[in-house]
């Protein structure tokens, strides 16, 4: 009898969705890596736009912002959850491992692939504030890059824009640009991106960049860290069918509607006061 309750309560489990959270829209090129590598694994993205960004708050704000969307999560159910921005993750994600039973994947910058390749012994990272001044990206830093030469640019006003969806907006460009010329200046022969909405940028970076800076960014070896995750905790979910992918935002609809329309005919979206 008692193992059958066992089996009942695992299956459950194994059948509940991935939690995710971003302070908006960014973490979906997360969520995007998860989905390709875990297809029928049932997701729910909550995009906590009204708040962002995070990169400017303070670690109190961040760790009570990621405590209310951990929250969240475990009320609807989640057997784990990824803290898809980097700023969270920096900044809060020790705590909410020692808070709350459940398992807690988070997203760092890139920066080892980075220091390992490089040939000009010149890297960049565009980042938030929040990240680029935490006490885990020091240390991280501090290990990995000794004798590389490390350009850190914050990639201030990014955010807001790329909360918009509008990719052809020429102050959206023209920032970038500012933000790029310094690690430009530098030689940097490797572009770290340190936010999950970074890589929405992608395309105008290969634009900007000289030939042959690669780009770097965390969303593979994220899903990769996921799927062993569940692996480990007997998590993973063994039915092949159409999954529930479940988006929730506190903001207006238009740009997560954007951001996913690959997937219009697989995904829910609702606003939600959170």
């Amino acid at each position: 009898m008692l193992w059958g309750l066992f089996y009942t309560f695992n299956s459950m489990k194994q059948t509940a969705p991935i939690g995710i959270f971003d302070s908006g829209v960014g973490g979906t090129s997360i969520w995007k890596e998860i989905h390709q590598l875990l297809p029928y694994e049932h997701t729910l993205y909550l995009a906590d736009s009204k708040y962002a960004p995070y990169g400017n708050r303070s670690k109190e704000d961040i760790v009570a912002l990621s405590k209310k969307n951990t929250e969240f999560l475990l009320d609807k159910g989640c057997k784990i959850i990824v803290v898809a921005c980097n700023t969270a993750t920096t900044n809060a994600i020790s705590i909410l491992r020692t808070q709350y039973d459940i398992p807690f994947i988070g997203i760092e910058p890139a920066i080892k692939p980075a220091a390992l390749k490089t040939q000009t012994q010149s890297i960049g990272i565009l980042a938030t504030r929040g990240t680029l001044s935490s006490e885990l990206f020091h240390k991280t830093a501090e290990t990995i890059t000794n004798g590389i030469k490390l350009t850190e640019v914050v990639g201030e006003g990014l955010v807001p824009l790329i909360e918009k969806g509008d990719f052809n907006d020429p102050a959206l460009k023209t920032l970038l640009q500012k933000h790029l010329s310094p690690m430009i200046e530098a030689d940097i022969d490797h572009l770290v991106l340190g936010c999950s909405h970074y890589p929405y940028l992608v395309p105008l970076l290969k634009e900007m960049l000289p030939e042959g800076v690669k780009i770097i960014d965390s969303g593979e070896a994220v899903a990769r860290q996921t799927q062993a995750v569940l692996k480990k905790h007997d998590l993973l979910n063994p039915e092949q069918s159409s999954p529930n992918l479940q988006f929730y935002t506190n903001a207006e609809l238009d740009t997560l509607q954007l951001l996913l329309k690959d997937y219009r005919n697989k995904v829910t979206i609702e606003k939600k006061n959170f």
